[in-house]
């Protein structure tokens, strides 16, 4: 079983440099330890989905291009996440406005070659599958 993640959580990237902290805007009013449930379609970079400070992949068009302009020496650059489809895999049986809950298992893909997990869910009580 996962815990339930919320508001707050804090997620970090395999690309990035620095954690980041999940945004839930509370859509669907459902609660879970006093913060909104975040669903497998918080998903949105700048809104859901904070920058990780840097960027180091190579898949991304500016830490490439700042890469060959330094001789190929890797050069990060600020990360700016692109998460096109949901987090996966999500709570099978536990529904939030019709979208599946997000546990602390799951994760997102950035199309920069990053995976996206979740570090700390906020919550510390509420289990889910």
């Amino acid at each position: 079983m996962g815990i339930l993640v919320v508001n707050g959580a804090q997620c970090t990237c395999s690309m990035g440099t620095a954690p980041s902290s999940l945004v839930v805007i509370p859509e669907s009013m459902a609660m879970g330890e006093n913060n909104p449930i975040a669903t497998i379609m918080d998903n949105k970079p700048m809104v859901n989905i904070m920058p990780f400070a840097m960027c180091t992949s190579l898949a991304n068009p500016q830490v490439s291009a700042a890469t060959s302009a330094a001789g190929g020496v890797l050069t990060p650059m600020p990360c700016t996440p692109v998460t096109p489809a949901p987090w996966t895999p999500g709570s099978p049986t536990v529904m939030i406005g019709n979208k599946p809950a997000l546990n602390n298992s799951s994760t997102v893909m950035c199309n920069w070659a990053g995976l996206i997990s979740i570090t700390n869910p906020g919550a510390t009580k509420t289990m889910v599958p």
